[in-house]
């Protein structure tokens, strides 16, 4: 639970739902986060390097020496793109098949698929709608001109949604979409996202047990969303998960 609370924390410092003691208690608990990581790095240090992320870390060449900031930025960012995307693709997930309830059709007649609908659900949801870069060099994009350093944003969800590249309406989920796979949730190039096989196969996983267990799951009114503009997401949705006969 102290995993969701730090990913929920780190992202919300303005929200009284979440840090109603606002700068101090975001401060606060970010604090707790990096004691109770830098007490697991200090201890990986003095062992054998084990093929987990806080010892590949520890010895790292490139990582061995992190600062306390430098250790809670990756620990932070670790815990948020490990954790609020792909709770929130879940929940996307469901509700997106009970809003278009002919690609749900479609779904449990061939679970083969399970893990184009992953990629399209991905796509549809972009959990993360944004991420911030600096630019290194002028540029010249569409009769506009980055300067060397800027602060540009790029909107990954606008992209997800940008009609003159997808072929079919970009607004609707569709599983067997072909171009599913050329989404931007993930990212691009070197920043592309470390986690991206993982995520893929955590919602495969997911989907592939629900149909295991239950018939349908029935979405009982619409989410409540997250507040911020970076993490695009939900924070309370009734389901109803009907057993299989």
């Amino acid at each position: 639970r102290k995993l969701t609370r730090w990913s929920d924390v780190s992202t919300n410092r303005e929200n009284p739902d979440i840090c109603p003691g606002g700068e101090e208690q975001w401060k606060q608990e970010l604090l707790e986060c990096l004691t109770a990581f830098m007490g697991i790095y200090q201890k990986k240090q003095t062992e054998p390097v084990r093929n987990d992320l806080i010892s590949l870390l520890a010895h790292g060449e490139k990582t061995k020496n992190m600062s306390p900031q430098e250790l809670l930025g990756n620990v932070i960012l670790l815990i948020v793109g490990g954790n609020d995307t792909t709770r929130n693709s879940m929940t996307a997930s469901v509700y997106g098949l009970n809003k278009f309830p002919e690609e749900y059709a479609k779904l449990k007649k061939d679970h083969l698929l399970i893990p184009n609908m992953v990629s399209e659900v991905i796509r549809w949801q972009t959990p993360l709608a944004f991420m911030r870069r600096t630019a290194l060099e002028d540029v010249e994009m569409h009769g506009k001109t980055i300067k060397k350093g800027d602060q540009i944003a790029m909107w990954y969800v606008s992209g997800n949604r940008d009609e003159e590249f997808w072929d079919e309406d970009p607004n609707r989920l569709i599983i067997d979409r072909k171009q599913a796979r050329n989404h931007l949730s993930f990212g691009f190039g070197i920043h592309r996202c470390v986690g991206n096989r993982l995520g893929e196969l955590q919602l495969r996983i997911l989907w592939e047990e629900i149909f295991e267990r239950f018939s349908h799951v029935e979405v009982l009114e619409e989410p409540a969303l997250t507040s911020g503009a970076f993490v695009k997401g939900y924070t309370w949705m009734p389901v109803i998960c009907h057993p299989k006969k």
